[in-house]
């Protein structure tokens, strides 16, 4: 799951240096908190959060087959 959020997080960005993913993984959440630059958060973001919920959307999707609850925070 990282590497998922990391892979999306990266493609969106211009500086995928400094994409950071932090994990806390409990027994049945996960939560994920990814770090970017500062002039690529409204990338990761995007339109009135459109592109974010996109990426919880698919989060969620693959937190079901793990029978996990997946939380995204996009930190600034």
């Amino acid at each position: 799951m990282k590497t998922l959020v990391e892979l999306m997080a990266k493609s969106l960005v211009d500086k995928p240096e400094e994409v950071i993913v932090a994990v806390a993984d409990g027994e049945k959440t996960a939560i994920f908190e990814l770090r970017v630059a500062a002039s690529d958060i409204g990338k990761v973001i995007g339109k009135h959060g459109k592109t974010a919920q996109a990426m919880r959307i698919i989060m969620s999707a693959v937190g079901s087959k793990l029978k996990k609850r997946c939380v995204l925070e996009i930190l600034d």
